[in-house]
């Protein structure tokens, strides 16, 4: 079921909802946009606009007293994030029976609540995709049980990346990333896509299956500040690594930093290769990305009205 309230289907609020429902001063919400801590777009008008996502991580990283997200058309409890083994189990529960809008409900009724985007990669999605995985190989479900699993989940999960959309903003770092050739997997990426959005930076998703080729020629017109690689298969590994090896080659001429993980990158195949970081998950990527980003701040806990 759909969440209801003020903002209910408007991903958008104003400085003065955000100080009403976080107990803060407007002046104050506007020293966090012109800060970076609430990325804002602003109208003809001259007015700023917020993102309901981006007030939520705030909230997660704050502490305010006089707190009341309902204003907003939140969870009130949305501090409070829901526990990930349970919605994971939850999660299964729906694939299992290709329930579409319960799965929705449960993964955009999570993100409402305030837990992060790796949180729900790595602790609720992941979980239940590994283990579908594990009962189509054990012969209790069959493969188009997890190929429809893998439809529903990226459906609601596009919901949510909608949520996190703002206007192009030459000033937000860029991000590019993808999943090598012969790699199908969608979930990863586009998971890892939607944890940068929501810290604020600008993202290209190259998908899935995109050959390393094609990551030196984006590297070449983007010139981003970082490039992460998921790859959960590898169909010709020696290939891989020779055009891997030349493609970081000139992302370190660049000053890009490169991001590796995914299980097909085993301790054998890392061996062979450069990298700036490697992760198992994407709360690694995401804390990787925040060092990226050092004048980045967090709000000023329990600040008095008015200030």
């Amino acid at each position: 079921m759909d969440e209801q309230g003020p903002n209910a289907g408007n991903p958008y609020v104003s400085t003065a909802q955000v100080a009403e429902a976080l107990g803060v001063g407007v002046t104050t919400v506007k020293r966090w946009v012109d800060q970076g801590i609430l990325p804002a777009h602003k109208t003809p008008g001259g007015h700023r606009k917020i993102l309901l996502s981006d007030v939520v991580r705030v909230v997660r990283e704050g502490d305010f007293p006089r707190l009341d997200l309902s204003r907003l058309g939140l969870p009130p409890a949305v501090q409070e994030a829901p526990d990930p083994k349970s919605l994971s189990a939850a999660m299964l529960v729906a694939l299992k029976r290709g329930d579409a809008e319960d799965l929705r409900s449960l993964l955009r009724g999570a993100h409402r609540s305030g837990l992060a985007i790796e949180t729900l990669a790595d602790a609720v999605v992941a979980p239940a995709m590994r283990r579908l995985g594990h009962e189509w190989a054990d012969g209790r479900v069959d493969v188009w049980h997890e190929h429809r699993g893998t439809q529903l989940c990226a459906a609601a999960l596009y919901e949510i990346r909608a949520t996190l959309e703002g206007p192009a903003d030459d000033t937000k770092p860029l991000a590019i990333g993808g999943g090598p050739e012969g790699d199908p997997y969608l979930l990863a990426n586009l998971l890892a896509e939607m944890a940068l959005m929501g810290l604020g930076w600008e993202v290209v998703n190259l998908g899935p299956n995109t050959p390393l080729l094609s990551f030196r020629a984006a590297l070449a017109q983007t010139r981003p500040r970082l490039l992460w690689l998921s790859a959960s298969s590898l169909v010709a590994p020696a290939l891989f690594l020779e055009q891997y090896r030349e493609m970081y080659q000139e992302a370190s001429r660049m000053g890009t930093a490169v991001a590796v993980g995914g299980q097909a990158l085993t301790e054998e195949v890392r061996a062979q290769m450069p990298y700036t970081t490697f992760g198992d998950g994407l709360t690694h990527l995401v804390a990787f990305a925040h060092s990226l980003r050092p004048g980045a701040r967090r709000p000023r806990r329990g600040r008095p009205r008015g200030t």
